[in-house]
Formats: C-alpha cells, structure tokens, sequence
C-alpha cells in the first residue's frame, strides 16, 4: 500500500477511536446522572402539619397531628423511606383526648417495615406529666413497641428510672429494662 493510503487509514482510524472515546464519556456522564437522581428524593415538603383523624359513629376524632419543617420522600427508592431532617413533633391523643407529645431533632419512617427511628434529643411527654429522654429511639407501629439500646431517662411521679436500653409496649406499660442505671447527661 502507498503512504498515501497508509496515512488516510491512519487518520480515519483515529478518527473512529476519538468519536468512541467521547461518546463513552459522555453516555457515561449520562449513567452517572442517572445514579445521582436515584439518590435524591422523589418530593420534598416544607412547614408540614399532618392530620390523621377516625371517623367513627358520625363523629370525627384526631388521632395525631405530625408537625416538621421539611420531609424529604424516598418513595423512588426499592426501599422506600421519609426522612425528616429537621425534626418532628408528634402528638399523639388517646380516646380520652389526652396528649402524648413526641419530639427529636431527626426522624426517619420506613414504608415497608413501618418501623420509625428517631434520633436527637428524643423525648416523649404523657399527659400524667412523665417524660422520658433519650438520644435514639425505634418504634414499631405494627406491633405499637417502642425500644432502644441507648442511654434512657424517665422521669415519673412516683421517681425517676434511668438505665441503657429497654423494650416497651406504646403506653409504658409491658416495660422491659435491659440495663439498669448507667451514665445520663441532660442540657436542663
């Protein structure tokens, strides 16, 4: 073959080579886009206040009303969750319209376990006036069980418990103590 033909195969060679390179880059740009909006939550909402409430015999009750500056929804996700970032507060009203308000700096419910992990300055305060502090605590709302490994604080009428870790039903009740006293440290 003449140099003539060598170098025109050379340069449509390069050529070929040049296109594949950057049309990988950039459908691999693509792909990499793709991954970062699989990560980012599907809707995000402000300055919730949430309802739930019962109808019941012509009557409406509220049940709770679930209170956060923002909730960021990860529906899109193969296990879809809520996050709340900036924290909630919860109150909850039994049939005697009592409160019981719940609060911690961060929430996260999980769809499909139905399990809520909150975590940061948790506290749980009944309408009889006890309160118990903890960092992190994890509720089940299918079987209505609260529990931690963390170090606990509830404060009672009758004296306060302190402990690390502890089973309970909703209502402190069924309550199960897996370490009693242990080091606790409150900002008040």
């Amino acid at each position: 073959m003449s140099k003539h033909h060598l170098h025109i195969i050379r340069n449509l060679v390069t050529a070929i080579v040049v296109t594949l390179f950057f049309s990988c880059k950039n459908d691999f740009d693509e792909v990499q886009k793709v991954g970062v909006l699989q990560n980012q939550p599907i809707g995000e909402a402000k300055a919730i206040d949430l309802k739930y409430t019962e109808f019941k015999e012509d009557t409406v009750r509220l049940i709770a009303n679930l209170l956060s500056p923002k909730m960021l929804d990860y529906s899109n996700r193969s296990f879809a969750f809520n996050e709340f970032p900036e924290g909630i507060e919860l109150k909850i009203y039994d049939k005697n319209n009592n409160q019981t308000t719940i609060t911690s700096n961060y929430a996260i419910v999980y769809d499909e376990t139905d399990i809520i992990d909150l975590r940061g300055d948790v506290k749980i305060a009944t309408h009889e006036k006890d309160t118990l502090f903890t960092e992190q605590l994890y509720y089940n709302q299918k079987l209505e069980w609260a529990f931690t490994n963390e170090p606990w604080l509830f404060k009672r009428a009758v004296g306060p418990l302190h402990g690390i870790g502890f089973d309970s039903d909703k209502e402190f009740k069924n309550f199960q103590m897996l370490e009693m006293g242990g080091e606790f440290e409150l900002d008040n």
